[in-house]
């Protein structure tokens, strides 16, 4: 079996239903209403990163917060009042509950003037990738829970609106699929993933920034040219095999 032929093979074998109970895409699931889901989605893929056992639940302590109405919660600044501006103690890893506070009151913000992150892309951004990635790490520049060079490969972010562009999955939600096109994403880059494509021979170089998630992309667009972030669940099938 050829690389194309392998990818294709894992890609379908992971993108099920199966995929999400230990993914932090389960979460969007879980509650109702789009605009829910949209904010849920947000919080959690910001969030996740380090070990799934630490993430996960963490994730999961907020949507209890929130009652599982992630988008009320912070358009009515409720969230805000809960985590104070000045309070140093650590959240998750280094965030602390000040870092938590300002990353709500910057999506309160964009809620206030745009209604949804969804609008604000619609709005103020083409339908590329990495201009829409450069965009919402504007809107967030006050807090480093998103990060501030989209130079870099904005990991959590690209896998948010993989999460929020592709349509047609049992895993990815598709909300944004009339206004953003699934051919334009970038894949979510980490060294998991990198290493994966090394191994594979899509990527010779260690970086991990956002040109390099770009090109590794344009290589997998070779292989799955009408949705080339199908190619994520095959990168991460590759390293499940290989235990």
């Amino acid at each position: 079996m050829d690389i194309r032929e392998r990818l294709i093979a894992l890609a379908e074998k992971y993108e099920t239903p199966d995929f999400l109970p230990a993914d932090p895409s389960r979460f969007m699931h879980e509650v109702e209403g789009d605009r829910n889901r949209e904010a849920t989605a947000f919080v959690a893929a910001c969030l996740s990163f380090g070990s799934r056992k630490q993430f996960l639940p963490k994730i999961a302590s907020l949507i209890d917060m929130a009652d599982r109405d992630v988008d009320g919660w912070i358009r009515s600044g409720k969230a805000e009042k809960y985590f104070k501006k000045d309070d140093n103690q650590n959240f998750y890893r280094f965030y602390t509950n000040g870092d938590i506070h300002r990353f709500f009151a910057d999506y309160r913000h964009v809620m206030e003037k745009y209604g949804t992150i969804g609008e604000y892309v619609r709005r103020t951004t083409t339908g590329d990738s990495p201009r829409i990635v450069k965009a919402i790490c504007e809107a967030f520049s006050g807090s480093p829970v998103v990060p501030k060079d989209a130079k870099s490969c904005c990991k959590r972010v690209c896998m948010f609106l993989r999460w929020m562009v592709r349509d047609n999955s049992p895993v990815d939600l598709g909300l944004w699929a009339d206004f953003v096109d699934k051919r334009s994403l970038v894949i979510p880059m980490d060294v998991h993933v990198r290493d994966e494509a090394k191994k594979l021979g899509l990527v010779k170089s260690d970086c991990t920034s956002m040109a390099a998630a770009v090109r590794l992309t344009e290589k997998l667009r070779e292989i799955f040219p009408d949705d080339p972030l199908k190619a994520d669940f095959a990168l991460f099938g590759l390293g499940v095999s290989r235990g």
